[in-house]
C-alpha cells in the first residue's frame, strides 16, 4: 500500500470512529461497564469465586485489604496449607473450582490421573498444527491450538454436562504441553535454537511437567516445582468480571461450542491491559534497572519513578506498571503471597537486590502519585509486579510469562461456562446507544 492510501484510510479510520467524550457523560453511559467511582457494573451473580477490596458505605467506596475467595475458601488458606503439608495444590483448586468441593485424597488421585492421561496431544496434531504453523507470540498459538482441537473430536457440538466436563478437563491438561510445544518451535523457527521435545512423565505434577519439559536438561528441585504450583494456583481464577473470563461467558451464552469460548478467553487474556499486562511490567522494571545506578536508594529510584509518570522516561504513557487494580485497593491478595515467596527465594541470591528494587517500587508510587496527579489515591501493588521475578528465578523466559497465567485461567473459564449453560439461559447482550446523524444518499458521480 503507498504512503498517501495508508494515510487517507488511517485518516478515515480515527475521524469515523471517534466519539466525543463528553457524549458519554450525556447518555450516562458507563465505559468499560464501570461506574463513575471505579466499580463495576454488575452483569451476573456467581457462586465461583469473590475478588473483594474495597465496600461501599452509604454510597461511599471504602478500602479494605483485598481478599480472593474460591468456592468460599480464602486464598491465603488454601496456599498455606498445602505449603504447610509440602504437597502440591493447583489440581485440588482444578478440582474445587470445576466441582465445587475441595476433593478427598481418593478424588484427587482419580482427578490428577484424569488430568495425567489426558496431557498427550491427539495423534499428528503437533506436527500438522504447531510445527507446520509456527507462531512468533505463543498466545496467538495456544489460542489457534485449543480452537483446532474442535476438529479431533468426534461430537464437537454436544450439549451434555458429561461432555462439558470431559472436554474442560482434557483441555486444561493439554494446555501445558501445548504451551511448551509453541515454545519450543518458535525458538526453532525464529530463535534458531534446538528444540528439546521431552516426552510427558505422568506421574509428575502440572508445575512439574512443565519445567521438566522446557529445560533441557529436565532438572529442577522440588522448591522451584513448588513455587510454580503456588503461580499457578494464585492465577487460576479471579472473578466473573475479568476480561477473558467475561469472554468466556459471553460466547458461552450464545450457544456456541467450547473450543470457540476458550480460545477467545485466550485471545482476551493477550492483551496488554489484561494477562499482556505482565509483559509492560517487565519491561518498565527492566527499564528502570538499567537507568537507576543504586536500586537501594529511594531518593534515586523516586527520581526515575518521577520521569516516568511526566511521560519523560518509559514507554511514554505514564503508567508505573505492576501498581493498582480495579477491584484491589489497600492490598492484592495474590501480590501479598507472591512478595513473601520472592522475598525468601532471592534471600542470599543475586536477586535479592532487584526483590528490594521492586519493594522500593510499591512502596514510592503512592507517594508519588499524590505528588503529581495531586490524587490522594489508595493504590496497591498487583500479581504482575513481583511474578517475573518469580518467573526469573525459576528460569522461565518471558516468552511464556503470559501463556503460563493461560494455563493456569483454564480451571476458571470452565468452571465459568459451566454456571453461564446451567444458570445464564440468556444471551449476553448489552445495549449500544446510537449517536448517528441520517444522512442522505449521494450517487457515485457526486460524491
Amino acid at each position: 500500500m503507498n504512503t498517501n492510501a495508508r494515510e487517507l484510510l488511517c485518516k478515515k479510520f480515527i475521524e469515523n470512529n471517534t466519539i466525543k467524550p463528553e457524549l458519554f457523560d450525556n447518555y450516562i453511559v458507563k465505559k468499560g461497564l464501570r461506574n463513575a467511582d471505579g466499580t463495576g457494573v454488575v452483569a451476573g451473580l456467581t457462586n465461583i469465586c469473590n475478588v473483594h477490596g474495597y465496600v461501599v458505605n452509604e454510597g461511599e467506596k471504602s478500602p479494605i485489604e483485598g481478599e480472593l475467595i474460591y468456592r468460599g475458601y480464602n486464598i491465603r488458606d488454601l496456599v498455606s496449607n498445602v505449603v504447610k503439608e509440602n504437597r502440591f495444590g493447583y489440581e485440588e483448586i482444578v478440582y474445587l473450582l470445576l466441582m465445587g468441593d475441595l476433593p478427598s485424597q481418593h478424588e484427587l488421585e482419580v482427578f490428577k490421573s484424569l488430568l495425567a492421561a489426558n496431557r498427550e496431544l491427539p495423534d499428528s496434531f503437533f506436527e500438522d498444527m504447531i510445527l507446520k504453523n509456527p507462531s512468533r507470540n505463543i498466545m496467538n498459538q495456544m489460542g489457534r491450538s485449543v480452537l483446532s482441537l474442535y476438529s479431533y473430536d468426534d461430537n464437537p457440538e454436544s450439549t451434555s454436562p458429561d461432555y462439558e466436563m470431559a472436554t474442560a478437563v482434557s483441555i486444561i491438561a493439554k494446555m501445558p504441553t501445548i504451551m511448551v510445544s509453541a515454545w519450543q518451535v518458535k525458538n526453532r523457527y525464529f530463535n534458531n535454537e534446538s528444540m528439546h521435545m521431552h516426552p510427558l512423565i505422568k506421574s509428575q505434577s502440572t508445575a512439574e511437567s512443565i519445567l521438566s519439559t522446557i529445560r533441557p536438561d529436565r532438572v529442577f528441585t522440588d522448591e522451584e516445582a513448588k513455587l510454580l504450583d503456588i503461580m499457578l494456583m494464585l492465577h487460576a481464577e479471579h472473578g466473573g468480571g475479568n476480561n477473558s473470563t467475561f469472554a468466556c461467558r459471553v460466547l458461552t451464552s450464545s450457544g456456541t461450542d467450547p473450543y470457540a469460548a476458550y480460545s477467545a478467553a485466550i485471545g482476551s487474556l493477550k492483551g496488554y491491559r489484561h494477562g499482556g499486562a505482565n509483559a509492560k511490567v517487565t519491561e518498565m522494571q527492566d527499564i528502570i534497572k538499567q537507568n537507576v545506578h543504586n536500586w537501594d536508594d529511594e531518593g534515586e529510584v523516586a527520581d526515575f519513578l518521577r520521569k516516568i509518570m511526566r511521560k519523560e522516561a518509559g514507554d511514554g504513557t505514564g503508567l508505573i506498571y505492576g501498581m493498582g487494580h480495579a477491584v484491589y485497593t489497600l492490598s492484592d491478595p495474590r501480590a501479598v503471597i507472591l512478595r513473601e515467596s520472592a522475598e525468601k527465594l532471592a534471600k542470599n541470591t543475586e536477586f535479592e537486590a532487584e526483590f528490594r528494587l521492586l519493594h522500593n517500587i510499591e512502596k514510592l508510587t503512592p507517594q508519588l502519585f499524590k505528588e503529581i496527579r495531586g490524587v490522594d489515591k489508595v493504590m496497591c501493588a498487583n500479581v504482575d509486579m513481583y511474578s517475573g521475578l518469580v518467573y526469573r528465578m525459576l528460569k522461565i523466559p518471558q516468552d511464556l510469562f503470559t501463556p503460563l497465567f493461560a494455563v493456569s485461567r483454564m480451571a476458571g473459564w470452565s468452571a465459568h461456562r459451566f454456571e453461564e449453560i446451567v444458570t445464564g439461559k440468556k444471551i449476553i447482550r448489552p445495549a449500544y446507544k446510537s449517536v448517528l446523524h441520517k444522512r442522505k444518499y449521494v450517487p457515485i458521480s457526486e460524491r
